[in-house]
């Protein structure tokens, strides 16, 4: 097992398939009347955010908790973060303290990278700038294969905005570690150029969203990151959502066993009608539950499992 979880490319499709196995043993434990497991009694995970976050900071703190470890929440405002304590120093302050695992969300890309570097326990990356957020990705292909069945060779189109996705970075690379093709979608603009089957074997582009729903399996929905956008990358929203949200009819052009994911929170009206977000082919609220599940496997897998 791996010493840290930085980015989709640590993951092999061994080590891969070994959390989502993981994940589903820890899964049976939400349906027991005590939700606890004494598997990290005695270790201390810190969430590190310098971002805001709901669905993610909560989802490890439940998963940490529900393993009996000791949760610390360290958020940038109100913290030494405020005034002007850098990354390497609020990281030595956690080593002092004692941390088996640091969990961080950080707006500038590579931070988790650097933060291993300056502690002894493991780093876990929950959202770094636009580059990766490997444990949703994780937490994205468990439910496709709690749904499917599989994973391997699935068709997974990505919509929406790509180039600011830190998610969609990470679903490429472990899908694509795990078998499926995967389809980015989206205006020109919002494609990067540094996604490319080099990176990524089987990856494909399109700008054509009606082409290609009859033909996959799972449809996986962008938010549009205004807050992330310095320039007008589409002429207005309304035009957007024409060309690239996923509405009824469209979702009636998807094959009759394809579902629909969304990373989450949604712009409801722009890149998903209520319609589809509401329907049974949504897994939108299952991808929650199965956060918790899939961030137990990977904190016990890195502190509990590893023989370390």
């Amino acid at each position: 097992m791996i010493r840290h979880l930085l980015s989709g490319a640590d993951l092999d499709a061994a080590t891969a398939i070994r959390i989502l196995d993981t994940a589903a043993e820890m899964a049976t434990v939400a349906g027991r009347e005590v939700k606890k497991l004494p598997a990290l009694r005695g270790r201390t995970v810190v969430n590190l955010f310098y971002e805001d976050s709901t669905r993610t900071r909560i989802s490890f703190e439940a998963a940490a908790k529900r393993l009996s470890a000791d949760v610390i929440n360290f958020s940038a405002k109100g913290s030494s973060v405020a005034k002007g304590e850098s990354l390497k120093d609020t990281a030595l302050t956690l080593q002092a303290m004692g941390a088996d695992a640091v969990v961080v969300r950080h707006p500038a890309s590579g931070a988790p990278h650097r933060l291993a570097n300056w502690v002894d326990g493991s780093v876990v990356n929950a959202g770094d700038g636009t580059h990766e957020h490997p444990t949703q990705a994780l937490l994205d292909a468990y439910t496709m294969r709690s749904r499917l069945g599989r994973l391997d060779g699935l068709h997974v189109a990505i919509v929406g905005d790509v180039l600011h996705s830190r998610v969609a970075r990470s679903n490429v690379l472990l899908l694509s570690t795990l078998g499926a093709k995967v389809t980015l979608v989206g205006p020109p603009t919002l494609i990067p150029v540094d996604i490319s089957p080099a990176l990524a074997p089987g990856t494909d582009v399109s700008y054509d969203l009606d082409t290609v729903l009859p033909g996959v399996d799972v449809v996986m929905m962008l938010r549009v990151q205004r807050e992330r956008m310095n320039d007008s990358y589409f002429p207005s929203a309304r035009e957007y959502a024409r060309r690239y949200g996923l509405d009824g009819p469209r979702m009636r052009r998807l094959p009759e066993h394809a579902i629909v994911m969304h990373p989450g929170p949604m712009n409801r009206g722009m890149e998903i009608t209520p319609e589809v977000a509401d329907s049974p082919r949504s897994t939108i609220v299952e991808q929650v539950a199965n956060g918790v599940s899939v961030r137990m496997a990977v904190l016990y897998l890195l502190l509990g499992g590893n023989n370390r």
